[in-house]
This record gives structure tokens, sequence and C-alpha cells, in this order.
């Protein structure tokens, strides 16, 4: 019995991670170019409303999620351009659109508010959902939900292991030596401000078609740009260790859910909001034992932790993993002379 709640406790991991892992891969793909976009939060209210009343008024799962990854790739687009182009703060750009497109979606979301609409049901893939276990977990779900699996896959491999890759890091790191190389940085940064936020609209749309189907207000989306913002930073800008902390705050809204049976008279908003937190605690203990572990400071004197520390070395090698540096040129736009 334990066996069989393990496998669909993590099956639910896999699925209630697909959103946020969606917008994270996103993002992660938007800052390895240099621009940051802060607007994730009100992009996927918005793009989850789009894809719901698309996709109620059509009876088209193609077209809702086609429309919301439109919506989601122009307001990347806007971010880049109002950058690149008319020099302006991204931070500030980003900050605005995502107050502005929360408030749009809940307007216009109005009269579909609590409605039936249609869904992206799960389909088993043929023999991969007889493997022992596994087959459970990973082979029994929806599209977008496998999309979000191989798009961590995708993300790290294009990122790494191809020469567009090495161009789009090259425009993140250092926008003058690329463009002294030919690459043209602002037109780079475009593109992938529009491929990063077509992901981000996935993600809006993979809420109300498929994990928590249907649009109302409150969503149930509200905060998971801010936390997929988080995951980039503490994720080293890298779509596999972004991918961990997807998963891991799945995981911690999935036991709040456990709690709610195992703990019934403990308000059940204590459990609906408590993954964020935890979420961003867990990130700060991650950031902390990484500085730690690197440096010692006796006496206010910043030393080096010496090489006998054994026992320290596997922490290091853990959080290696787990942390990274940020693009050099991440929010700075480039001017050629």
């Amino acid at each position: 019995m334990f066996e069989i709640d393990t496998s669909i406790m993590l099956a639910g991991v896999i699925a209630g991670a697909a959103p946020v892992l969606l917008a994270t891969l996103g993002e992660t793909i938007t800052e390895r170019a240099g621009i940051i976009n802060l607007s994730l939060d009100g992009t996927i209210l918005l793009s989850a409303m789009t894809a719901f009343v698309v996709a109620y008024n059509t009876h088209s799962l193609v077209l809702g999620f086609s429309a919301a990854a439109l919506v989601g790739g122009l307001i990347g687009l806007i971010v880049a351009f109002f950058s690149v182009y008319l020099g302006q703060s991204q931070v500030a750009v980003g900050f605005v659109l995502t107050l502005m497109t929360r408030d749009l979606a809940y307007f216009l979301g109005s009269p579909y508010a609590r409605l039936h609409g249609p869904q992206a049901l799960p389909f088993s893939i043929p023999i991969l959902k007889d493997i022992p276990f596994i087959g459970s977990i990973f082979f029994s779900h929806s599209l977008p939900v496998y999309l979000s699996l191989a798009g961590i896959f995708i993300c790290w491999w294009y990122l790494f292991r191809t020469p567009m890759g090495l161009n789009l890091r090259s425009v993140g790191e250092n926008p003058a030596a690329a463009y002294a190389r030919g690459i043209n940085p602002g037109l780079h940064q475009l593109l992938y401000a529009l491929c990063g936020g077509l992901l981000v609209g996935l993600a809006g749309a993979t809420f109300s078609l498929a994990v928590k189907p249907g649009w109302g207000r409150p969503q149930g989306a509200e905060g998971t740009g801010w936390i997929a913002l988080a995951l980039v930073i503490f994720g080293g800008w890298h779509p596999v260790r972004a991918a961990f902390g997807a998963y891991l705050f799945a995981f911690l809204q999935i036991i709040g859910i456990y709690l709610q049976g195992w703990l019934p008279s403990v308000p059940t908003q204590v459990f609906q909001v408590a993954p964020f937190p935890l979420m961003i605690f867990t990130l700060l203990i991650i950031s902390y034992a990484q500085k730690a572990s690197d440096k010692i400071v006796p006496g206010g004197e910043t030393l080096t932790r010496p090489a006998g520390h054994h026992g320290h070395r596997w922490l290091q090698r853990l959080l290696g993993l787990l942390t990274g540096d940020a693009p050099a040129a991440l929010g700075q736009p480039f001017r050629p002379e």
C-alpha cells in the first residue's frame, strides 16, 4: 500500500510541477541571453485566462495553448524591445507589466469565471506505462506534462551542446565580444525573450487547461511567477538545477495536501500558503550553505577552507551541483559604438 501511495504522490509531483517548470525553463533561456523578465506572475495569469477563454469558445485545446503561448511570447518581446531599443529598465518594465497583465486577466476573464471548459486529459504511453513503479509516475500524464519533462533535456542540450546555445550564452556573458564575432546581441535577445515568453505562456495554459482546469479569481496560479524567478536564480541559470527546484516546490505543495488530511484541526489556508515561504527558506539555506562551505571567516579575516577538511568536500560538491553564477551581462543592455 505504501508503494502505491508513493507512486501516486510522485506522479502528482511530476504533474503539479509542470507549470512552474515550463515558466522556469522559459525564464532561464531569457536570462541566459541577458534579459530579465519580471512579468512572469502576471503573464502566467493572463495566458491562463487566454487559454481557457479561447479553448472554451473554440472547443479546441490546440488553439487554447497556442493563444496562451503567443500572449507569453508577446509580453517577453515587449520587455526585450523596451530594453534593447528604447534603453528602458528591464526591471521597471517587467514589474509594470506583471501588475498590468494580472489586472487585465481578472478583468477580461470575469465573465468566464467558474465555467466548465475543455481539459487536457492524461493518457498513458503504451509499453512504458507498464514498467513497475516508474511507469505510473512518468508515463500516465497529459501532453503539457510530457512537454515539461522533455523541455528539461531539450533546454540543456540546446544551451550546452549546440552552436546556437553557445551564441546565446555568449550574448548573456559578453555581448561586446559576441558583437565582435559577428553576432547581433539585440536580435538574439529579442529572439530568446520571445522563446522564453512562449514557454511562460504555455505554463499559464497548463494551469487552466490541465493542472487546475478552469478560470476564476483566485486562479491558483498566483505567486507561481515569483517562484519561477527565484528558481532560476538559485538554480544557477541551469535548466536541470532549476527543474530540481520546481519539483521540490511541487513536492511541498503535494505534502500540504496530505497534511490537510492528517491534521484536520489546522486551517487549510495554512497548507495552501506554506509551500511558498518553505520554498524560499529552502533556497536561502542552499545559498547560505554554499557560501559557508566555500569560505570561513575567523576573526574577520576571510580564508579559504583548508584542503584537509574532507568532511565538507561532499557538501561542497553537492551544493556546487545546485548553484551557479549569473550571466555577466544580465540586465545590462548592450549599445554598440
